[in-house]
């Protein structure tokens, strides 16, 4: 049989997966088609890293890794869904719950004192941040909302603020000495190895990183970010905020940007409670308190400190939240701020919600108001700043009108930011960054001092071209106009225009609209004509991809989990996503306490679909593209008659989604005519569960109100697991039965 390849990762939509997997396994079964799982998740990334420690009975395989040389293979066929990419408290909790479990696998050492704790921090570095991503995208991004989705949010439009022409919301960014200010960038003429080492003041000579293989035609970037002004922006953005009356937000990408975004969003942290710092700072990191951990970690870890500082540590804290401005809340309720975990306020999806709500977050005592919202690298920040300004100017953006925005996204072989997790440093004593080639050229230099975040990036000139060529392919495909998201302002950019100029010289551009602009003007472009209803297709780097892919579709359609996704692999395999939605936390807890899984599969659905017709293509298997095309027009019914999960609960969750998502595939299967013996298996399989409706979403139902327990929150019990997300008897003796047929 032939194999899809189904992401176990984490969260909600591992959850997800206990319920809808089965149905899968059964539908795809009837082609010959075998839809294995292959575990992910940060639970199961953590064993294989430390699998020759266990046991054998308890040891894994490394999963990421076999995926990662199937993703470089012609035959990769695979699904995959949101993981965690895991902050600091996320691992250590991921960590405590293993050893809870019976997993002898070790603590992550905040500061190692030997070789052993030395090899085990650079084990969980590795797994930690973005460590999926790009491993498994051995290719360029295809990401755009559906027709289907498009056209049921113009008919049941999501809520959306209106923005008030006095709105005192605006980003606030670094002017200078940030990533963008300081970037230097090659092209390499030839295949060479590199060596990043600092140079210090004092005449000492330190390796950063010892090698770094590149090859002809790479781009490769050096850039830093100034510790001093960084600081001192923020006590500025501070003030400002206080001065304006507003609440304080930061956002920042801390689980992709694992290296460098927690150290900015600790430098925050000790920049709004600087008494705090000042006063215990030394006791703080004697107890392995540190501040990019965030405000959660300190107030955590007070009980481990020495009880005759513990209620200053309080005090301190409490007159932060009273000499600063008003602070942004995660769950005001909870008491849990903007500024507790780097993991909770991802700008991705952060400011999308707060241009959505009119401008405006909620403080720590629940009042709404009006934001300043802190970016401090200001690489894309005017992204969001044009978008503000055009809100206040223009009003609210209304889903029933607006258009939509395609991305083409460069991210093939770890391009750009993906490529920067082992060689980003934060910097230890003042010197002279550089960047040699083999035969000890520098090729890119830069002083920096103490405390500085230094990190370098790449991208492969097969990438980019591919990228070109992908935006071509799809702006002639959709007849739509496609903009290269570039700042010639910018040593990356620049050497990314002439590469973008040179390929577009090789490529069939006729009678198609194609633009270079920077980002503001690009955004400045997509607004007039989103607002117009029309379409443009951004083509875009790495991290302004992940931006870009959240900011549009929340406008559009509510959530960025409802986006199709399609990474075209360069072996001429496959990846298919599920949406940007992330892995939902807040359902998780929702789920345990309630019974009640608001997590929406669509993205999941919209993704096997492209699957299996991807499999029919290369596998010359007609009937996977009938699977596809049902389950494409199952989708389209499940949002017509709105069977999407409820967030409350005692009404239908994603479990009874999966329900009439399978019955309306089913039905679609029984009623096609281009597989008489297709359809003649379905059909008894869809007279079933149209007859066992109410038996079945009176099970689904039944089972909600009450909490849960499944064993683990980053590895659950299977057999727990299962039951809870598959509590309906009758539903599952259809299921089972597609099998046995």
């Amino acid at each position: 049989m032939a194999k899809i390849i189904y992401t176990h990762t984490d969260e909600a939509p591992l959850l997800a997966t206990y319920s809808f997997l089965p149905i899968l396994q059964a539908f795809t079964s009837t082609a010959d088609i075998d839809v294995q799982t292959k575990d992910i998740s940060l639970a199961g990334r953590i064993l294989a890293a430390f699998s020759d420690r266990l046991p054998a009975e308890q040891q894994v395989g490394d999963a990421l890794a076999e995926l990662g040389a199937l993703a470089k293979t012609p035959e990769a066929n695979i699904l995959k869904l949101p993981n965690i990419s895991a902050s600091v408290p996320q691992l250590k909790a991921a960590v405590a719950e293993l050893q809870n479990t019976g997993f002898d696998v070790p603590d992550y050492p905040d500061e190692p004192a030997d070789d052993d704790e030395r090899a085990v921090r650079a084990a969980y570095d590795k797994i930690k941040g973005s460590a999926v991503n790009p491993v498994l995208r051995e290719g360029n991004s295809d990401r755009r909302v559906p027709a289907a989705v498009k056209n049921y949010a113009r008919k049941h439009p999501h809520s959306v603020a209106e923005w008030s022409p006095e709105s005192k919301t605006r980003v606030l960014t670094l002017s200078d000495h940030d990533f963008r200010h300081n970037e230097q960038s090659v092209v390499l003429s030839k295949a060479d190895d590199l060596t990043v080492r600092l140079v210090g003041d004092d005449g000492t000579v330190t390796v950063l990183k010892e090698s770094i293989p590149v090859l002809e035609g790479e781009v490769f970037d050096g850039t830093f970010l100034s510790a001093k002004a960084l600081d001192e922006f923020l006590r500025q953005a501070i003030r400002q905020t206080k001065d304006a009356g507003v609440i304080f937000s930061v956002h920042l990408k801390a689980t992709m940007m694992k290296v460098s975004d927690p150290v900015i969003f600790g430098h925050v942290v000790r920049a709004f409670f600087p008494d705090l710092f000042e006063q215990y700072g030394d006791a703080l990191e004697a107890a392995g308190i540190s501040a990019n951990n965030g405000l959660g970690g300190v107030i955590a870890g007070i009980d481990s400190l020495p009880e005759n500082i513990r209620e200053g540590v309080r005090e301190a804290i409490e007159a932060g939240y009273q000499n600063g401005p008003r602070l942004s809340a995660v769950n005001s309720d909870k008491g849990i701020s903007n500024l507790h975990v780097p993991s909770d306020v991802i700008i991705d999806a952060s400011l999308p919600a707060l241009i959505r709500n009119g401008g405006r977050l909620w403080d720590m005592t629940g009042a709404e108001d009006d934001t300043f919202a802190v970016i401090p690298d200001s690489s894309y920040a005017g992204v969001y700043e044009a978008t503000i300004e055009d809100a206040v100017r223009n009003g609210k953006f209304d889903p029933t009108t607006v258009g939509s925005v395609p991305n083409v996204g460069l991210m093939a072989k770890k391009a750009e930011e993906y490529g920067s997790h082992d060689k980003t440093f934060v910097i230890e004593r003042p010197g002279t960054v550089q960047v040699l080639d083999q035969a000890g050229e520098v090729l890119i230099e830069q002083h920096v001092e103490a405390g500085d975040i230094w990190r370098g990036g790449q991208a492969k000139d097969e990438s980019i071209r591919d990228w070109v060529k992908l935006a071509v392919t799809r702006a002639r495909l959709s007849d739509t106009p496609v903009v290269f998201w570039l700042d010639d302002s910018r040593a990356h950019d620049r050497n990314l225009i002439a590469k973008v100029n040179a390929s577009l010289a090789d490529l069939d551009t006729d009678g198609l609209d194609i633009r270079v602009l920077s980002p503001i003007e690009a955004t400045k472009f997509t607004l007039k004509r989103f607002r117009a209803g029309e379409d443009t297709i951004s083509a875009s780097g790495n991290v302004l991809r992940d931006y870009l892919t959240d900011l549009f579709p929340i406008l559009e359609v509510g959530t960025s989990a409802k986006t199709l996704s399609v990474v075209p692999l360069l072996a001429g395999g496959g990846l298919f996503e599920t949406g940007s939605g992330g892995s939902a936390p807040k359902h998780v807890q929702q789920f345990l306490a309630e019974n009640h899984l608001r997590w929406d599969s669509l993205g999941e659905y919209l993704a096997i679909s492209e699957s299996l017709r991807f499999h029919a293509r290369k596998t010359d298997s007609p009937r996977a593209a009938v699977l596809g095309d049902a389950l494409d027009q199952a989708t389209e019914r499940y949002l017509n008659e709105d069977r999407s999960p409820s967030r409350k609960v005692g009404e239908i969750d994603d479990r009874g989604s999966h329900y009439y998502v399978a019955r309306f595939w089913a039905e679609n299967l029984a009623q096609q005519t281009a597989d008489a013996e297709l359809a003649a298996l379905f059909a008894p399989v869809a007279e079933a569960l149209v007859e066992g409706e109410q038996q079945i979403t009176g099970d689904l139902l039944a089972v909600q109100g009450s909490p849960v327990d499944i064993g683990g929150y980053y590895r659950p019990d299977d057999a727990l697991a299962s039951a809870a997300l598959r509590p309906s008897v009758a539903l599952n003796e259809i299921i089972d039965s597609i099998g046995r047929a």
